[in-house]
């Protein structure tokens, strides 16, 4: 639970706190151990993180990180309280997150810390509700590319029963009298191929303009990445609707992967979006380490912090010049922590030159998309060409994929392939992460002990429509900012080594679905 504003004679353990200060989904399971996205509050240097799209297991180097940090707030809180120590380190964390991100010239620059991505979308959503003087109306994609908390957070709704300061509520119940109206754009179709970009565009505008119409303030969310690895609505449409309706339309980026360039978040906030990150998606580092960056235009309409935020956001998560607003003067150490973490992973990113993480993530996606195409137990979910044209003058490393989504299907006559449905692959995705070594079946020989003992974590089975009516979930292959360093720094595994992981996880599913 975050601490209060009373010098503290200790501290509970790090791996306690990296439990803390977030909503029921980051509580562990009394059995297994791990959250609900599957990760323990410790390192497992057995677990082949590939499922950045969902979470990952924190490293070990980001655990020493997070556990030093706690040592010495520790050591601090003897003296001083510990909510003082918490807002001056995040102030520390602050600087250097708009540093590594390529901003720290950026005047007028906020950056508000939160406790996920879902909290990040809340905060947005309360504080331009409550600068605004009419009515809100929110425009999102379809949840299952963004979260299924999204369009609760969005309308001014409880998205869990627990905050991410502790307090217990009626989830999805308002937050105050006025709830926000929120609707939602489908992305992908029935068959799980994405709609074409045209389509969405004009469905977009055609609800900011009747929105509009209405007398309605408009919160545009632009999701970039999706869950899947699509854009949407497209940064011409977005740019086109901004430059109509400066004063009636604000424009959020849901970039929670955290799949854009430095020169593609500079890009948006030169826009005058708010753009919601998380340090624990791309970046790896643990669960529940969001944020949200306020450019100038919404920082000088933004007035004050409203108090529908009290259970969500503690004073130290604003910016020094926020502070005195009314949110309570209290620690949320498990936030801190995590964002320690996820720094220590961004650092080691950053590091690598852009140019070079460019041609491995090419390499990449040369070798796993030849192997989705070519096995007959997948099917490879289709795509989009990521075009931030409008935005950008020149492409970097993010117009690559990074997220790579797949059904799994059992071989019939000829080249034809039956997908599994949504429960065989929820099995699969969990029997991955098992050491199955002790299994004994008639497929031995195809898959020795070494294999069945390996195990890998993709991205949780995602929604995607249905085949023949039936329907199905699609896994994600991951690379992430730990999968580059591994490959291209001096003590990883190489490319070589960093690609040959990835194929043993695809060997791995497909002798699992062979055994089912």
């Amino acid at each position: 639970m975050p601490l209060s504003l009373e010098v503290n004679t200790g501290l509970p353990a790090t791996t306690q706190l990296l439990t803390d200060g977030g909503d029921v989904r980051i509580q562990l399971d009394g059995q297994s151990g791990l959250n609900q996205y599957g990760c323990p509050p410790y390192p497992d240097t057995g677990l082949v993180a590939l499922g950045s799209s969902t979470a990952s297991v924190i490293s070990e180097q980001g655990f020493a990180a997070a556990d030093h940090l706690r040592d010495r707030l520790l050591s601090r809180s003897a003296c001083e309280p510990v909510a003082s120590i918490y807002a001056r380190e995040l102030d520390r964390l602050r600087d250097e997150l708009k540093q590594l991100c390529g901003i720290p010239d950026l005047s007028g620059v906020d950056v508000v810390f939160a406790a996920s991505g879902t909290d990040a979308h809340l905060i947005a959503a309360q504080i331009i509700d409550h600068a605004v003087g009419a009515p809100l109306c929110a425009i999102m994609v379809e949840a299952a590319e963004t979260g299924s908390g999204v369009a609760a957070a969005l309308s001014g709704r409880h998205f869990s029963s627990r905050t991410a300061l502790g307090a217990l509520v009626p989830e999805a119940m308002p937050l105050a009298e006025r709830t926000i109206v929120v609707k939602v754009v489908s992305i992908r179709l029935i068959n799980g191929c994405p709609r074409p970009s045209e389509e969405v565009d004009a469905e977009i505008a055609m609800l900011a303009s009747a929105a509009l119409a209405q007398g309605q303030h408009v919160l545009l969310t632009l999701v970039d990445v999706s869950k899947t690895g699509l854009i949407a609505p497209s940064p011409a449409c977005v740019a086109a609707l901004y430059q109509a309706y400066p004063e009636q339309l604000t424009v959020l980026v849901d970039a929670c992967q955290f799949r854009i360039s430095p020169a593609t978040l500079r890009a948006y906030l030169h826009c005058g979006y708010m753009v919601a990150i998380t340090g624990s998606k791309f970046m790896t580092g643990p669960s529940f380490s969001g944020a949200l960056l306020l450019p100038p235009v919404v920082t000088q309409r933004v007035h004050r912090i409203p108090a529908t935020l009290l259970h969500y956001s503690a004073a130290g998560d604003w910016p020094p010049r926020w502070q005195g607003c009314g949110l309570n003067v209290i620690a949320n150490v498990g936030l801190l922590l995590r964002w320690e973490a996820a720094l220590t992973e961004m650092r080691a990113f950053y590091a690598m030159p852009a140019v070079q993480v460019g041609e491995f993530l090419q390499q990449f996606a040369d070798a796993i998309l030849h192997r989705l195409e070519c096995d007959p137990l997948f099917q490879l979910l289709p795509g989009a060409q990521l075009d931030r044209s409008s935005l950008v003058m020149a492409s970097g490393w993010d117009s690559l994929p990074t997220i790579f989504p797949f059904l799994l299907c059992r071989a019939r006559y000829g080249n034809s392939r039956v997908p599994l449905n949504r429960e065989e692959t929820a099995a699969v995705y969990r029997r991955l992460q098992q050491d199955m070594s002790h299994e004994q079946d008639r497929l031995d020989g195809v898959a020795p002990a070494a294999l069945r003992a390996q195990r890998f974590q993709l991205g949780q089975p995602v929604l995607c429509g249905s085949r023949d009516g039936v329907p199905v979930s699609a896994l994600r292959l991951c690379v992430s900012a730990r999968s580059v360093v591994s490959a291209m720094g001096p003590t990883g595994l190489g490319i070589a080594g960093v690609i040959a992981q990835a194929m043993a996880a695809l060997d791995k599913i497909t002798w699992l679905i062979r055994v089912a």
